[in-house]
């Protein structure tokens, strides 16, 4: 990597990242799994599944004339454009639907499995980035490993 800036598409996997540290924290017993997991009943997960995550910090950028306030250059167009992407596969892939698991099992069904299948994704890229950019004091759930 040539910077060791955070880039904005990585915004939202930092923001599941912490909270799911949270999760654990105040849950000491609890795996990544199980963090995980109750992550996805938080009001963090309401704002990013429903796209109000993305829409608040695009706004924030406009607001700002789309200058980055750590560089002061403009945000390329290229980076807008992954941010509505990223924007629109956390719509798809965090869908939410009462009663997620099946009556009489724990087994999840197929759409649940998919957004915590997305969420591990989301923190793995996070624990990468930290990795790449020697930033291993921010590693705290070991994933990758």
């Amino acid at each position: 990597m040539r910077s060791k800036e955070k880039p904005y598409v990585l915004l939202a996997a930092e923001l599941i990242y912490l909270k799911v540290c949270e999760i654990k924290k105040k849950n000491p017993d609890f795996t990544n799994i199980n963090a995980i997991e109750a992550f996805i009943s938080s009001e963090a997960y309401q704002e990013i599944s429903s796209g109000k995550f993305h829409d608040t910090l695009i706004n924030k950028l406009k607001k700002n004339g789309f200058i980055d306030k750590r560089t002061k250059k403009k945000i390329p167009e290229e980076t807008l454009k992954l941010l509505q992407i990223q924007k629109d596969v956390m719509i798809k892939q965090l869908i939410k639907f009462p009663e997620l698991y099946y009556a009489k099992s724990h087994f999840p069904l197929e759409i649940s499995q998919r957004a915590f299948d997305h969420l591990w994704r989301m923190c793995e890229s996070y624990e990468l980035w930290c990795k790449e950019t020697k930033k291993n004091n921010l590693i705290v759930l070991n994933i990758i490993d």
